[in-house]
Order: C-alpha cells, then sequence, then structure tokens
C-alpha cells in the first residue's frame, strides 16, 4: 500500500508539471526540445522520481524551512528549498478553478471594449482641457486591462479553443502596439525560467561583469526614476542588456524556426495597426491623435512596466534569484509577489494575484482569487501577503523607487543571490551628465 501512495504521487506530480504546459501554440511547454536547446533556453522535464515519504518538496537546496530540525521560530530563509510540492499546491485547489469559460472572458472583451469607445466619446464630445487628463487615465488603464486580457489569451487561460485565443489575442494586442505572438513567446520563455538569473526573461537582474560594462545611457534608462516605466517599448524591439533580439524579428534569437511564421503574422498586424494610426492622425490631426490615443498610450507604459516590475521586485524582505542546480520551477515561482493595487484589482483583471497565475498560468484571472486562498494553508511563509491598498496603489510607488535605486546588480558566482547596490551608480551618473 506504501509504495502504490507513493506512486500516486508520482503520477500527481508529473500531471501537475504537464498541465504547465497550456501556452497557446505551445504544447511541449516544458519539454526538452530542440528548438529551445537551439536558442540556448533553460528547459525543464517533469520529475521522474516520486516523492519522498516525508513530504519534502523540490529540495536541491542545503536547507529547508519547517523541516529536517529547522524550527518555525527561526528566521524564515526564503531562499531554502520549500517543504513541499507543486503537486500539493495544484490539490489544495478547487476542480473548477481550472475550468475556462470562453462565454465569460468575451464578456469581459465587450465589457473593456465599451468603456474605451465610450471613454473616447466623452473626451470628443467635451474636448476640454479640464477632461482630457481624466480621459488620459482611464482611458490608458483601460489599455492596461485591454492588455491583461490578451495575455490570459496568450497563456491560453482565455479558452482551450486555440484558434479563438490567437484572434482575440491579436485584436486586444495589436490595437495597443503589442506584437502578440513575439510577445507570448518571450513571456513564455519568462514563465519557464522565473527566477533564473541567466534564463528569465522580464526584468532579469544583470551580473555584476554585465552591469559594470553598461553605458551611461542605459543605466540612465534602467536606475534612474522615471525612466524604467517606460522601458516596454524598448524591451520589444531590443530585450534587456545583455540579451539579443527583437520581438518582431522573426529571425531573432527569442524564436524556434516553427515560431517564424506566427512572428511574422503579429508583425504584420502591428504594422497594420501603425498605418491605421498614421491615417487617422492624417483625417483628425496629429494633436488630436496624440490626445486619444498617444497619450493614453503612454499611461498604458506606466501600468505595464510599474506591475510587472513590481511583480517581480521591491518586497520588503529582499528575495532570491538562482542559477544551475538550485533554480528549479517551483523556487523560481514563489520568488514572485502578489499586489493589491486597491479600486484597479478588478478593472485589470485581479492581475496582481501573480504567485498563483505564475505557477499555473493556466488558471483563468476570474478563478485566481479563489484559488490563490486555497494555496495559501500550503505556502505558508513563501506566500507573502500584499499590503493593503487604498482606492489608489500610492503605496506601491516607495517600493518601485527603493527597488530601482537599490536593485542593480547581482554576484557572478553563486546559485543563490540577492540583488546588491552599487552606491556610487547616481553620483556616477551626476559626474557624467555636468
Amino acid at each position: 500500500m506504501l509504495e502504490e501512495s507513493v506512486q500516486q504521487q508520482a503520477v500527481a506530480a508529473r500531471r501537475d508539471w504537464k498541465m504547465n504546459q497550456d501556452f497557446n501554440h505551445s504544447p511541449i511547454w516544458f519539454s526538452t526540445g530542440s528548438a529551445d536547446k537551439d536558442r540556448g533556453l533553460h528547459n525543464v522535464t517533469p520529475p521522474l522520481e516520486a516523492p519522498s515519504l516525508n513530504g519534502g518538496g523540490d529540495r536541491e537546496g542545503k536547507s529547508t524551512n519547517g523541516v529536517d530540525g529547522v524550527s518555525d521560530k527561526d528566521q524564515f530563509d526564503p531562499g531554502a528549498a520549500p517543504p513541499f510540492r507543486l503537486a500539493e499546491i495544484r490539490a489544495a485547489i478547487p476542480k473548477h478553478c481550472w475550468v475556462k469559460d470562453p462565454w465569460r472572458s468575451l464578456s469581459y472583451v465587450v465589457r473593456d471594449i465599451f468603456v474605451v469607445f465610450g471613454l473616447a466619446a466623452v473626451a470628443i464630445y467635451f474636448d476640454s482641457w479640464i477632461v482630457w487628463p481624466f480621459y488620459w487615465a482611464a482611458q490608458g488603464t483601460m489599455f492596461w486591462a485591454l492588455f491583461v486580457l490578451g495575455h490570459d489569451c496568450g497563456h491560453g487561460s482565455f479558452s482551450d479553443v486555440s484558434k479563438l485565443n490567437s484572434v482575440v489575442g491579436h485584436l486586444l494586442h495589436s490595437s495597443i502596439l503589442v506584437p502578440y505572438h513575439g510577445w507570448r513567446i518571450s513571456h513564455r520563455t519568462h514563465h519557464q525560467n522565473h527566477g533564473n538569473v541567466e534564463n528569465d526573461e522580464s526584468w532579469v537582474p544583470l551580473p555584476e561583469k554585465v552591469y559594470k560594462n553598461l553605458d551611461n545611457r542605459t543605466r540612465i534608462l534602467r536606475f534612474m526614476v522615471p525612466f524604467p516605466i517606460f522601458a516596454y517599448p524598448f524591451y520589444l524591439w531590443t530585450r534587456s542588456p545583455g540579451k539579443k533580439g527583437s520581438h518582431f524579428n522573426p529571425y531573432s534569437d527569442l524564436f524556434a524556426p516553427n515560431e517564424r511564421k506566427d512572428v511574422t503574422t503579429s508583425t504584420i498586424c502591428w504594422t497594420v495597426m501603425v498605418a491605421l494610426l498614421t491615417y487617422l492622425s492624417c483625417v483628425v490631426g496629429p494633436v488630436h491623435m496624440l490626445k486619444l490615443y498617444g497619450v493614453p498610450y503612454l499611461v498604458f507604459i506606466i501600468w505595464l512596466d510599474f506591475v510587472t516590475y513590481l511583480h517581480h521586485h521591491g518586497h520588503e524582505q529582499k528575495l532570491p534569484w538562482y542559477r544551475g542546480k538550485e533554480w528549479n520551477y517551483l523556487r523560481g515561482g514563489l520568488t514572485t509577489i502578489d499586489r493589491d493595487y486597491g479600486w484597479f484589482n478588478s478593472i485589470h483583471h485581479d492581475i496582481g494575484t501573480h504567485v498563483i497565475h505564475h505557477l499555473f498560468p493556466q488558471i483563468p484571472h476570474y478563478h485566481l482569487i479563489e484559488a490563490t486562498k486555497a494555496a495559501k494553508p500550503v505556502l505558508g511563509k513563501y506566500y507573502r501577503e500584499p499590503t493593503r491598498s487604498g482606492p489608489f496603489p500610492f503605496h506601491l510607488i516607495k517600493n518601485l523607487v527603493r527597488s530601482i535605486q537599490q536593485d542593480h546588480y547581482v554576484s557572478d558566482t553563486g546559485e543563490v543571490v540577492y540583488y546588491q547596490t552599487d552606491a556610487q551608480l547616481y553620483g556616477f551618473l551626476q559626474k557624467k551628465s555636468e
């Protein structure tokens, strides 16, 4: 009976890893495919061994919180391997949380598009400098909401219908100048390798050697507020410092040969949107288009960079990044952070409920809160309760500023590393600017 139980746990663990292969157009998300090897990506395979009988987790670190004689009274080490497995978290989440309802998903799309056009109609009708600033803030926020729904399409959490995900994803993302497939594939890489210094894709830390070789312009854009919150368009064209490629180029290192057709399609859709905006600028005038679309687009970029950065940085306690044997999918996912955005939580489709999303990206956004509540007893101290926000998440601004000013690079060596601060950075920048 004991051996049978162990085998059942092993099957459950393997099934759980397979569930994380749900990215649209990516049925072998965690397999060791040759395409990923050609791109130099860090590939992840399901655990083949049975779980240990003492209930241990994916332990490859030297210590584990809560087990092996480590007292709960001891200081919690976020870099220690957790005493639970991915399968245990999954088992705690109600079955209905995994169900994708395409009609419900589409209802959010209809709602958001209705609001977008409604806001534009109100702004055009009044055409007042009293109204425009409110319109810019509201419309930029709705652009970000559209991005989140397209993000669900990219994960396959929008529906189980691949073509529906692709069509809706292209419509939503192209409308806000995001190349859908180019972004979807790089975002898949981010989820595959979250928390991995070498292979993560989004807001990845710079090794000290790379950091010290940055030119002055890059240092300013990366580490001087407010420039980092305008980074996304540059990232789409050039990726992060130390990485090469473009989300628009089908021959970029980001993509495998069998993905080039998808990337080309998305780049064409993006180009069509640029052409449409250019045409409308000629019809109604560039200033009017700037007010209607340009400024809200900038607000959207601010939201995107603000939110995505804070999901992986800026916690009160520094969180680890991993290399080599110390990294695995579970430990990397546990370094993500939930955030509370006040009134914006429902507008942004609960994107702040981020830990469970990172571990199980196939869960629809409308089930993330319930799934998180169910998983918290398993996660224990590895889940960091977000600071509750007022109507507007002003409290997160200090987290963002502090992190940008302190989290500059990680050591070139070591398999569990934390951000370090360059105490000379801002003096260096000031001297260069004089």
